[in-house]
């Protein structure tokens, strides 16, 4: 079943009114629009970029950090939607189809997270997701700063240069496919 951006961000706000603090929601609204803006301006499906944004981090509606990525994937394909949307679940917590390559945590061994990331091909909108999870709060920042707060937050481990040097060849990767830096989309980041 498809997934569109206004029946994600309905499934949001059915869950926000259940919620204390909603910051992951913002966070995830925030990663949604900007993952279309950056769709928008590759002329791919900006309403699927933003589905996608809107929903990567849907599993933490269940209050459990360490494996919202797998509760969201499951919930995801409970209601009947397909792959490509309980996917970016799984996607977006590492980079590069790597377990290792992570922002802030060392994942716990999960077999349904480690046989998806050996055998995954990531998308060009699950790359997107990965870089907007990595330039939102709930406002654009540079990666750099995005970074800081995931860190001061969560704490470094082992892996934390390995995800920074990644990261950064992710946003390269995203500036060469526009032929500028994906910045200039992102006015207020500036100001931020």
């Amino acid at each position: 079943m498809n997934l569109t951006s206004v029946k994600s961000l309905q499934i949001l706000k059915e869950i926000e009114e259940n919620l204390e603090d909603n910051y992951w929601i913002r966070h995830s609204i925030c990663v949604g629009n900007t993952a279309g803006k950056i769709a928008k301006s590759l002329k791919l499906d900006v309403d699927k970029a933003k589905t996608l944004g809107y929903i990567h981090d849907i599993g933490k509606k269940f209050n459990d950090f360490q494996e919202h990525d797998i509760n969201g994937y499951k919930y995801l394909k409970e209601l009947g939607y397909d792959d490509e949307y309980a996917n970016v679940c799984l996607a977006h917590v590492c980079l590069n189809n790597d377990i290792n390559c992570t922002a802030g945590i060392i994942l716990s061994y999960n077999k349904l997270r480690t046989d998806f990331m050996k055998n995954h091909k990531y998308t060009i909108y699950e790359k997107i997701i990965n870089l907007c999870d990595l330039m939102c709060t709930d406002v654009n920042l540079t990666l750099e700063k995005r970074l800081i707060d995931i860190f001061v937050r969560r704490g470094i481990h082992e892996n934390t240069v390995y995800h920074i040097k990644e990261a950064q060849k992710l946003k390269k990767y995203f500036d060469d496919m526009l032929g500028y830096n994906v910045y200039n989309l992102f006015p207020n980041i500036i100001n931020n």
